[in-house]
């Protein structure tokens, strides 16, 4: 159910009539609207907070609203407590979302001059801008993104407007891409990274300079951060996620696509309680979607999730998350908790919410903690948040009956607080290595940001002295500013390495330099498995042979659990039957069941990876074991695993020199019929010349010299151009790239693949087996050459033996055509060169 306030799968087709626009996901075009109810007024800001029924004990305060603020989708304070906030005032204006390519929307900034705790002047800070939709304050300014650019803004001279524009990226999204898909919500992170919503580049400030480098997309629409720099998010339809270790350890091993450590579904009961019918849903026409009396009983359009960090709610309430549902009209609260590293939040609700109202316009989009510890929401305010691309007929009829349409200029933001006299102080940050210990999470952020921003050395000696504070949090802030600034040294760190709190020696762990690990060697006899798990990542990053040992030695006493065997894979691809050797000289009759899950982990990365050589490789070590066993069977098991598990095509058939003496030796001790089923599975994805059955082997055609060449260009195209999304290793990042590597669009017909690189192709779009609605953009920038090396490159690279691609083929499919300006769908590039039928209508 797509019903997300920014699902998009914008086709430039802005023109079409006003209908949903991809059919299959249209719904029923004769509807029946059950639930008849009038059309609602739209309300004033007053109106609509007499509507609100928020939890006992709390109120809801206004903070903005029209006309100085129109269509807001995000926000966020600087560090004087003055608030940007993004205006998306294009967004679907009517039906057709006819307005969303003119440059209407804008970031103003508000600020509050009399201290009432409302916001009473505005100024256009970043105007006449196409579609922005991320603010974060930063360095003096702000970074805000425009798709496809992500800038970095400053007021130079006071006048509250942005006279510096800096581009920080040109990839933040695509001009008239999916919304629903395209980056979001940055957020400057414990470890002095800036990370974002549906977006694999993180970012760091260094001296002035942005750099760059690699982590993994997630989530949908909003990222926030617990106390311990954990980031969390969600999507559409899962209201809270998170990744349970650091997501940039996992790029080293792309492989690791299932891994219960990142991408963590945290909350089993996401039951929805609105206090009045909810019918304007996308997907109301089905009858599991709405409650017999109108109501939404499951999420379909959750974003800008946030885990409570403020000092002004009561202490039960710090660390919850609050989740805003805007196709219900509430916010639902989760309690957490956690156990050995991974949290678990929980639904409070008993048949009622946090916030809830009987205002169908009041659109909960973001929340965030404030500079004055209140929680924080940014209202939308509107009829129609269902993009044009995804509306149902159901949806249709139901904004037509009901006038949603308008009005399209509103928006507030609200303040929700204790329901006490006094309305909570805001605080302004500074610099001050003191301001680290203090009790509102966004105060400490900000001020740890603020330090490292400045890159000033003067206060490593008192960043120094509060790694001594009574106060885990304060001496975990102190830790990654001092990292921020280039202050680690062993000498500082070693004492940290065996400090009392948990989560202060897992960051010890995670910031710990090379020339540390004789020091990271003792660690092994760690008692708690997060920080194991940090310890797991950085041995095997490290790639040193004693490094190695000390995670087997870890592996063999905690190899059943997921986060510690999952950070310890994180550094072994490419070593995995080299990694089995070291683990099997661990190997005793007490500690089998603690390997072997380590084992068949290893052995369903190589068959992941689809290689012959490592394949063999593994079925040699495992047939060389002394006698058959439990390591047998748990390679087999692991080797039986398809080159991608959620994949439901068949793995590639692997071509071997010839058959395998391992294979006799491992069927033998396979005798039960489970294992005997998996070897069978083993055997059926091996050919080797002469067997039985097996296809003639792929003929390889040398390039010649010229095709050598555009292989060469292709290369250099795809790591400049096209790595950042589908990966170095070609494996692709879920939610943001498919894969490339065996992909039968790469291996398909050449005429299809250059089709998609100079118009894109829109999602979905089934890729080995799974589907992907997500968007290729155009890439017009290329030659024809350019174009014709880097399909070269991909039909030829990671063991790919398909045939190249001449320069003239390119520019005779160019000619061909010549003036299209829409991304192809799957549907059309299937259908190219089919007869049209003859039957008539």
């Amino acid at each position: 159910m797509r019903a997300t306030f920014l699902t998009c799968l914008s086709l430039f087709a802005l023109a079409l009539p006003v209908i949903a626009v991809h059919q299959k996901n249209a719904g029923p075009e004769k509807v029946e609207l059950k639930f008849k109810l009038p059309p609602p007024a739209p309300l004033s800001p007053e109106e609509e907070m007499k509507t609100f029924a928020v939890e006992k004990g709390f109120r809801v305060e206004l903070v903005a609203a029209e006309p100085m603020i129109e269509a807001p989708v995000a926000m966020s304070f600087d560090d004087q407590g003055r608030l940007y906030v993004v205006e998306m005032r294009g967004y679907m204006r009517d039906l057709p979302g006819t307005d969303e390519k003119q440059p209407t929307g804008r970031v103003s900034l508000l600020e509050d001059t009399d201290g009432d705790g409302r916001m009473d002047k505005a100024t256009a800070f970043l105007d006449n801008v196409v579609m922005p939709r991320a603010v974060l304050a930063v360095n003096g300014g702000a970074l805000i993104a425009v798709p496809p650019n992500l800038f970095f803004c400053k007021d130079t001279d006071g006048d509250g407007k942005a006279d510096v524009k800096d581009i920080v990226a040109t990839d933040y999204g695509t001009l008239g891409g999916q919304p629903e898909h395209m980056a979001n919500t940055p957020v400057w992170a414990m470890d002095n990274a800036i990370w974002s919503a549906g977006y694999a580049t993180r970012f760091k400030l260094r001296g002035g300079v942005w750099m760059k480098d690699t982590g993994l997309g997630r989530g949908q629409w909003g990222l926030c951060q617990d106390d311990f720099g954990r980031l969390y998010f969600n999507y559409n339809s899962d209201m809270l996620r998170a990744d349970l270790l650091p997501t940039e350890a996992f790029t080293k091993n792309p492989l690791l696509r299932t891994a219960a450590s990142i991408n963590a579904k945290l909350a089993a009961d996401q039951t929805l309680y609105p206090s009045h019918p909810t019918p304007g849903v996308n997907r109301g026409y089905d009858a599991k979607t709405l409650s017999a009396d109108g109501k939404l009983t499951r999420p379909t359009g959750t974003c800008g999730a946030l885990i409570y960090r403020g000092d002004a709610f009561p202490a039960a309430y710090r660390g919850n998350a609050f989740v805003p549902e805007p196709c219900a009209n509430l916010v639902k609260r989760f309690t957490m908790s956690e156990t050995d590293g991974i949290p678990k939040a929980t639904n409070t609700a008993k048949a009622k919410e946090f916030l809830t109202s009987t205002d169908e316009r009041f659109r909960p989009v973001q929340a965030a903690n404030g500079p004055d510890g209140a929680l924080y929401l940014v209202d939308m305010y509107r009829g129609i948040i269902q993009h044009q691309s995804f509306l149902t007929h159901y949806l249709i009829a139901n904004i037509e009956a009901r006038k949603l349409h308008q009005p399209f200029n509103q928006g507030r933001i609200w303040r929700i607080v204790p329901d006490t006299k006094e309305r909570p102080p805001v605080v302004k940050v500074s610099k001050e290595v003191k301001m680290l210990t203090h009790e509102n999470g966004w105060v400490r952020d900000t001020a740890q940001r603020l330090i490292v921003e400045s890159g000033d050395a003067s206060a490593v000696p008192a960043l120094k002295e509060m790694l001594k504070h009574e106060h885990a949090l304060a001496r975990l802030h102190a830790l990654w500013t001092l990292d921020g600034l280039a202050a680690i040294t062993p000498d500082l760190l070693r004492p940290i390495l065996t400090d009392k709190d948990t989560q202060v020696r897992a960051a010890a762990v995670r910031i710990a330099p090379r020339d540390m690990a004789p020091d990271l060697f003792a660690m092994t006899t760690e008692k708690q498995p997060l920080v194991l798990a940090h310890l797991s990542i950085k041995l095997t990053s490290l790639n040193l042979p004693d490094a190695d040992a000390a995670v087997a030695k870890l592996l063999a006493s905690n190899g059943k659990n997921a986060l510690i065997r999952e950070g310890a894979l994180t550094g072994l691809r490419g070593k995995e039957a080299a990694f089995v050797k070291v683990l099997a000289a661990q190997l005793s009759k007490d500690n089998g069941a603690q390997i072997m899950p380590v084992i068949e982990s290893l052995a369903a990365l190589v068959a992941q990876a689809g290689k012959a050589g490592p394949f063999e490789e593994l079925l040699d070590l495992a047939a060389a074991q002394p006698q058959a066993g439990a390591m047998q069977v748990a390679a087999i098991k692991g080797l039986a695993t398809s080159g991608d598990p959620k994949s439901k095509t068949p793995p590639k058939l692997l071509w071997l020199d010839a058959a395998p003496a391992s294979l006799k030796t491992l069927k033998s001790a396979m005798s039960d019929k489970t294992s005997a089923k998996l070897f069978a599975s083993v055997e059926a994805s091996l050919a080797w010349p002469g067997k039985p059955g097996a296809p003639k082997p792929p003929v390889i055609v040398p390039l010649t010299e010229a095709q050598t060449a555009l292989f060469e260009k292709g290369k250099t195209v795809y790591a400049t151009l096209c790595a950042a999304c589908h990966q170095p290793h070609g494996f692709g990042l879920d939610g943001l790239a498919p894969p490339l590597v065996d992909s039968e669009w790469v291996l398909g017909k050449p005429d299809i693949l250059a089709r998609i690189v100079m118009h894109g192709l829109a999602g979905p779009v089934k890729v080995s087996g799974r589907t992907y609605n997500l968007a290729m953009p155009p890439l017009p920038q290329l030659t024809d050459e350019d174009i014709a090396g880097v399909l070269t490159y991909l039909r030829r690279e990671w063991e790919h033996n398909g045939s190249p691609v001449e320069t003239k083929a390119v520019t005779d499919i160019r000619e061909a055509n010549k003036g299209r300006m829409m991304m192809w769908t799957e549907e059309e590039l299937k259908n190219l060169g089919k007869k049209p039928s003859s039957k008539k209508p």
